[in-house]
This record gives C-alpha cells, structure tokens and sequence, in this order.
C-alpha cells in the first residue's frame, strides 16, 4: 500500500466519523444529561472509554498474519437497518432507542467494513457500549426494592432484640422514624456491579461456566451488601439517633459497602477459577 493509498484511506475514516458523529449527536446529547443528572448511570461516561481501550487492544494485539479483513454485504444491513431505526426513534423523541441503534450501526460498520472475523474478535467492545445507555425500567425498581431491602433488614435486626415496626416504606423505631427510600434500594451498587462483573468477565480467564456463575453472582451480592448496609444504618439510628444516622453514617457507609460488595466479587472470581488476567490484552 503506498502512502498515497494510505492518506486517502485514513481521510475517508476520519471524514465518515465527522459525519457520524454530527449523525447520532442527538443521542449522545441526550446520553451526556443522562449520565450527569441519573444517579444510576453515572458511571456512563467511562463505559465508552473502557471499550475504546479494548477495541484498540484487542486491533494491536491482532496478529498481521491471522487477520483477514474483507467487506461484508450483512454489515450493510444491519448498519442500515439500525440507522433506520435512530432516525425514526429520533422522529419519535424515543432517545432510549436511539442510544442503542446507535450501537447496531457501529456494529454494522464494523462488520461492513472489515469483516465477520473483525466484528467477532471486536464483540466485547461493542456489547459493553450496552452499559453506557440507561434503562428506561430500572429507576421504577428502586421503590419495591427499597421496600424489600426495609423489610428483610428490620427482620435482621429483630435478631438483635432492636424493637422496629415496618409500615410500607416506613421505619419506626423507639426513638425515631425513617423513610426507606429510594436511595436505600442499593440499585445504584447493583447497576454499577453489572458493569464491572461485564468487564470481569471479559478480562478474566476461566470456563464458560465460571464466567456465567460470576455474572450471576452480582446481584446477589449487591443486594446481600445493601441489606447489611441498611441494617447496620438502622443500629445506628437506633443507638444514636436519626440525625447521626442520615446525616453521618449513611453517606459513607454506601462507599465502603459497595467497596466491600466489589471484594466478595472478586473473591468470588477466584473460587469458580477465574484467576488469571488474559495475556492476549496487556
């Protein structure tokens, strides 16, 4: 290839990314306020920046002699066929949707463009973009979550002869009344956790079945450290007040439960045999 080939070739992607990217600006507009103003997706901005990573790694990491790049006539459909769905979604002020054909045009590029052996090796990078759009069904979980989380902690602290009484989302105890809302559901650790277990699964080695045992163990996990957290919350208030209880223990506790939440995963990582960090990306 001359260098003359070569310009032209890197002047078309970077004019066809110019494009694109004037294309879907609506949609990642509406993804920017999504990530600053929803508590659950604020970790959004990062999900793109992870998969550039592995996009660029897992292209470097390629051996010349084993890549087979060629065109495919599928990516084009699909490729169309996602930007027909962004352009009506956009029509339809349906932002949601729009967000995620934005991911299936990438994928027909890719597959249009370089091939089926270039979109399957590019997979994960892809798939992952799946975590930076927020759901619209997960901020209504938090209510019933939050009342099952008052639920089962009060019962845990029964245990410890703490006299409390649950009414809904209503918490009394002898000295005061809490409202388990909806920054108590710990739905925010959970989507949170889903991404890194997502990324977990990819960087980790390990049999299939492991990497399945270890996606599923998340939401276990996250909910068993919310309860805790909520438990220990409600021994606070118990023993020193609601005001020390909001006030003080329930912003730090989040941080250090989910970070212990994070730990028992990746301890869990190592009881089903995902141990070792796979050689073909660092």
């Amino acid at each position: 290839m001359n260098v003359s080939t070569k310009r032209t070739q890197i002047a078309s992607a970077v004019l066809i990314g110019l494009l694109l990217l004037a294309l879907f600006l609506p949609a990642l507009r509406w993804l920017v306020g999504e990530w600053l103003g929803n508590d659950y997706y604020s970790h959004g901005p990062l999900v793109p920046l992870i998969s550039a990573f592995f996009a660029w790694r897992l292209w470097t990491k390629w051996p010349l002699e084993t890549r087979r790049i060629s065109s495919a006539t599928g990516g084009l459909i699909l490729g169309v066929a996602g930007l027909a769905v962004y352009l009506y979604a956009l029509l339809q002020r349906a932002y949601f949707v729009a967000s995620l054909a934005v991911i299936f045009v990438i994928a027909g590029l890719v597959w249009y463009l370089l091939g089926a052996v270039a979109l399957r090796r590019m997979a994960f990078p892809i798939l992952f973009l799946f975590f930076m759009v927020p759901l619209p069904f997960v901020e209504p979980l938090s209510v019933p979550l939050a009342q099952f989380t008052g639920v089962v902690s009060s019962q845990f602290v029964r245990l410890f002869g703490v006299p409390i009484t649950v009414n809904g989302a209503q918490v009394s105890l002898p000295n005061a009344n809490l409202v388990v809302g909806a920054q108590c559901s710990g739905l925010r650790s959970i989507v949170t956790l889903l991404t890194l277990v997502g990324l977990m699964v990819f960087v980790l080695q390990g049999p299939w079945w492991s990497k399945l045992l270890l996606a599923l163990s998340s939401i276990p996990i996250a909910t068993l450290g919310n309860v805790i957290r909520v438990s220990s919350l409600l021994g606070v208030a118990n023993q020193w007040g609601a005001d020390v209880g909001f006030k003080y223990y329930h912003d730090y506790s989040g941080i250090v439960f989910f970070l212990s939440a994070l730990l028992l995963l990746v301890l869990f990582s190592r009881v089903v045999g995902c141990r070792e960090i796979r050689e073909d990306l660092f």
